[in-house]
């Protein structure tokens, strides 16, 4: 069996807030969660388990695959939810999509200040 990517801890200032963003936001489910672990689920099997760390937070990047339907449902909740936006990673073009790698993308943050970007389309295939 090859090696498959199966789960990650996310650090999160409010761990409840920063699962129901994802869930809310990427249309992720709830997952079983247990001690200092607030779980979601990805449709292809992987868990994101957002916890509380007693340190400050340094930003990490996460991007997700979708597609076209999901995406524009994001994007919309997006600026509902008037989320600052860009189409770059420079944030140097805001309230902008990208249409580079020959799909669609955007970059935000969530809760707890890390850098987010939804694309439609892999870099590589």
């Amino acid at each position: 069996m090859p090696a498959l990517f199966n789960h990650t801890i996310i650090a999160a200032k409010d761990r409840h807030e920063s699962a129901k963003f994802y869930c809310d936001l990427i249309e992720a489910t709830e997952a079983q969660s247990w001690g200092l672990f607030t779980n979601i689920m990805l449709d292809d099997g992987v868990m994101l388990q957002f916890a509380e760390p007693p340190v400050d937070i340094q930003m990490q990047h996460y991007a997700f695959l979708v597609d076209n339907e999901l995406f524009d449902r994001a994007y919309a909740r997006l600026v509902d939810w008037d989320i600052t936006h860009w189409a770059d990673p420079q944030m140097t073009r805001p309230n902008e999509t990208n249409t580079e790698h020959g799909g669609r993308g955007v970059y935000f943050k969530d809760p707890s200040g890390h850098a987010l970007e939804l694309i439609t389309r892999p870099y590589f295939s």
